[in-house]
């Protein structure tokens, strides 16, 4: 069997098993593509032009966005051009590479996630500290240490398992390179420094989830005690979009990854890894401005503005 010193390339399960299909999920990918594309640039750009859009909450939503663009656009267009070209093929490089930035974008996300939360939090229960509680510097700091987070935790955990030795082939069972169909290539069924550092990232994730349920608690207690029915409809129009956002990504990434061995075959991971490296990034914008009137109108103003210098 091959060790890592000789393998020059993976090969990545494919999507289909026809050349028709392959065309059609070609085709499907790139439809899905192009809108994560729009959504989540529409969304950058409205916030980023409209002035009224320069508050913590939309911040944070900005980073969202960049998250989510870069998440869909480490596996999606090497999905596309090996469904286009008929491959299976990816160097060793960029397999490390896919999966170094995949963690990176969905580590970075997790955290702005519960960053978010304790912004909604701030605001409602605490709505006269929140100019001081959530201030420029406050919100930039808070986005870094988000970003720098997710590039630890990939940076960990893609230095240690390709310095695993592989010998059981190079064959990846899942349409992009993921640290568990890697670690199924091991010589060794376990190692102790990813045993550890991936107790330790589960650690540190269960306390995110924790602190997101401990703030809707909060939040939710906050509004119930609200005297203004109009107060609570807004108070929970302004939470509504970040949990569900958070629900879908914990629910698609919990069932990828927790779910039973007796339900995994190809198939299955490869369904269940669509759902959550690809659903999220392109619906997480139509949740965002489904109710917003403020982005419905950002997203009017910069639609138009586009038109306008169309000749």
């Amino acid at each position: 069997m091959p060790n890592s010193s000789s393998i020059s390339e993976f090969l990545l399960l494919p999507l289909a098993d026809t050349r028709q299909l392959q065309l059609l999920h070609f085709w499907l990918l790139l439809g899905i593509y192009l809108a994560a594309l729009l959504g989540n640039g529409l969304i950058s750009t409205a916030v980023a032009c409209d002035r009224r859009l320069h508050t913590p909450m939309y911040f944070f939503l900005l980073n969202l966005a960049l998250l989510d663009l870069g998440c869909i656009s480490t596996t999606l267009p090497k999905a596309m051009a090996n469904a286009l070209w008929d491959t299976r093929a990816i160097s060793y490089a960029g397999c490390a590479a896919q999966l170094f930035f995949f963690l990176f974008f969905l580590s970075a996300e997790y955290s702005l996630l519960t960053i978010m939360s304790y912004d909604r939090y701030v605001a409602i229960c605490k709505p006269l500290h929140y100019g001081t509680l959530m201030d420029s510097r406050a919100c930039a700091t808070m986005a870094a240490a988000a970003w720098g987070s997710g590039l630890l935790c990939s940076v960990l955990h893609t230095a240690i398992t390709f310095s695993l030795p592989l010998c059981q082939g190079n064959v990846v069972n899942q349409f992009f390179c993921e640290i568990p169909q890697i670690l199924k290539l091991s010589c060794s069924e376990s190692n102790l420094r990813e045993v550890v550092l991936i107790i330790f990232s589960i650690t540190l994730a269960f306390g995110c989830f924790v602190f997101i349920v401990v703030s809707y608690v909060q939040i939710f207690m906050a509004v119930l005690r609200m005297p203004s029915e109009q107060g609570r409809h807004k108070a929970f129009s302004t939470c509504l979009p970040h949990l569900a956002v958070v629900s879908l990504f914990l629910s698609t990434a919990f069932f990828a990854y927790l779910k039973s061995p007796s339900i995994s075959s190809p198939s299955i991971d490869l369904m269940v890894a669509v759902l959550y490296s690809v659903v999220p990034p392109t619906l997480n914008p139509v949740i965002y401005s489904m109710r917003n009137r403020e982005i419905k109108h950002a997203l009017r103003k910069v639609l138009q503005h586009a038109l306008f210098q169309l000749p």
